[in-house]
């Protein structure tokens, strides 16, 4: 970029961040920064500097995620091109393993295990997890191919640049349900979201009742909380799960 200046980290999903921005460097998606170097640990990617949110930023925001989700992957749970099994969402591991239908790959390797530790930890009752558990066991297919996710699109990794557009930054990119990204994104509060969901619904309407399993997909990332900070994460899974 500009000036010269670099982002460098130092983190052990260092492999599978540079495989992911790389992955999700797609035309006409949203722009991602160009992986400069990785070597074991270490990550050096461009640095972009940051701008304000805009409407006309948001609106092209949710034109570019249609276009990269319908880049699609090989699998529910493949990992980007030569990116490791052995991945982390945030400081939480994350496995991509791949599987056929939806609803049992994101029960088996998106929900079970951090659901699983939650409940050892004594953080989650079993019949909160109970609870958890019968929602995703009413999950239905979602007849769509696998779609290329972000996989942790909370509002902190959606970057508004001075440039005017919006950069997707630090992904744990995998093959996924498109729905996924855009219920995280609602979960933390992304700036203009209204505009963002209604440029992506004109580009890949969603299915019928998407809104209604905005809390399913969010589950996810909820019990990934529960796991890594506890507190009022519990809560807000359970609540998702009603």
């Amino acid at each position: 970029m500009a000036g010269g200046h670099v982002v460098a980290k130092d983190t052990p999903s260092a492999p599978a961040e540079a495989a992911s921005l790389r992955w999700l460097a797609v035309p006409g998606g949203p722009p991602v920064p160009r992986v400069l170097g990785q070597d074991g640990t270490w990550l050096v990617t461009d640095h972009v500097p940051t701008g304000r949110p805009t409407a006309e930023a948001a609106e092209a925001f949710g034109r570019e995620l249609a276009v990269l989700h319908d880049s699609g992957a090989p699998a529910f749970g493949s990992p980007p091109p030569g990116g490791p099994v052995d991945a982390a969402i945030g400081l939480a591991p994350m496995r991509n393993e791949t599987g056929e239908r939806w609803p049992e790959w994101y029960w088996a390797h998106r929900v079970e295990p951090y659901l699983r530790t939650a409940v050892d930890q004594g953080l989650l009752t079993a019949s909160q997890a109970q609870l958890i558990t019968a929602r995703v066991e009413r999950a239905e297919d979602p007849g769509e191919p696998p779609a290329r996710l972000h996989g942790d699109l909370w509002s902190g990794n959606v970057l508004w640049a001075a440039d005017g557009r919006v950069w997707l930054v630090d992904p744990a990119a995998h093959g996924g349900h498109r729905e996924t990204d855009l219920a995280m994104l609602r979960l933390f509060g992304c700036p203009l979201l209204d505009h963002v969901e209604r440029a992506y619904q004109e580009v890949a309407p969603l299915a019928d009742g998407w809104e209604d399993r905005v809390g399913l997909h969010q589950l996810f990332p909820l019990l990934v909380h529960v796991v890594l900070f506890g507190g009022g994460y519990a809560t807000q899974a359970v609540a998702a799960a009603r």
